[in-house]
Formats: structure tokens, sequence, C-alpha cells
């Protein structure tokens, strides 16, 4: 089987990388969160309030794909939590060597608010959250990957996610 990459995605409070580490531990594979790789600029901006445009996202994006294609180029698959809101993002995490899938863990805006509001020391203000689901364009049908509902434990969601997406640790 070639490396593949599952980079779990949604709006910020979903609960990526809980669900991505969780992947990650069940599957053995290394896990990258892609907040951490944001470069300075973005962060600043976002903790002023500010969302962050197409243009501060591309070369973060950038840098997910080459931390991706990295671990495909040494036949490791990955785990990579990032929001990859946009079909144009995911297209150019897709650029990446090896397979990459999707795992969207998706909500209620009523939900994510209320995880958003009680969550402490992330860079993301909850006054953001509006501007996320504003620019979430859903998994469409001929994109490798499943959607999961997060009203459910992360335990539960990575099993629906193994077993929707056919892999098993």
């Amino acid at each position: 089987m070639s490396p593949t990459a599952l980079v779990v995605m949604g709006v910020s409070g979903a609960g990526k990388t809980t669900v991505a580490a969780l992947l990650a531990d069940r599957l053995g594979w290394p896990m990258a969160e892609a907040d951490l790789l944001h470069p300075q600029a973005n962060i600043d901006k976002m903790a002023a309030g500010t969302p962050l445009t197409d243009a501060d996202r591309l070369p973060w994006l950038g840098i997910i794909r080459d931390w991706m294609t990295v671990r495909a180029d040494q036949g490791e698959s990955a785990v990579v939590a990032c929001s990859a809101l946009k079909r144009g993002y995911r297209d150019l995490l897709r650029e990446a060597n090896g397979r990459v899938r999707f795992v969207h863990v998706a909500g209620s805006r009523e939900l994510i608010s209320g995880r958003l509001h009680l969550r402490t020391g992330h860079f993301m203000p909850p006054s953001l959250l509006d501007s996320q689901f504003a620019d979430l364009e859903p998994l469409q049908d001929d994109e490798d990957g499943v959607t999961v509902d997060l009203n459910r434990t992360p335990e539960q969601i990575v099993e629906d996610a193994l077993a929707a997406l056919g892999l098993r640790p």
C-alpha cells in the first residue's frame, strides 16, 4: 500500500487535534498539528481577531503539503490536523506525494461555539468561528474522504472514520 496522509479537517473547535491524535495512535502513524506550522504573522493576525485570507493561508498550506510529501517519500503514512476549509486548499494539499484522504469532523455551529468558549490557551478566538463557517466547503463526492459527526465521543468518531475509510490498525 502506498503511503497515505489523513487530513483531519473542519472548523476551529471541531476536535481535529483530538481526533487526529487518536487516529495516529491507533494507526501507529506520525502526526502533525498544522496550527503549529503557521507563520507567526498568521498567528498574530488570528490572535488579534482578524480572519486569514487565502493569501495568508497559501504558504502555510504549502508547508503542510511538503511535510506530508517528506513522510510519503520516506514510505511513511501520516495524520495531519488541518482546517482545510476550502476545496482549493484541499486541492493544494492533494499535491503531496502519496495518497491524501480527508476526515471532515462536522457539527453544528452551536455545538462548536460552545466548545470554543471552553477552550483556553489557543490563539484562535471564538469570534472567528463565523468566518470559518463562511469559508467551509464540505467534502464533495469526488474527494477522497469521509464526513464524521462530532456529536459522538472522540473514540466513536475515530471508529466511524476508520470504518468508512476501510482502514484497520
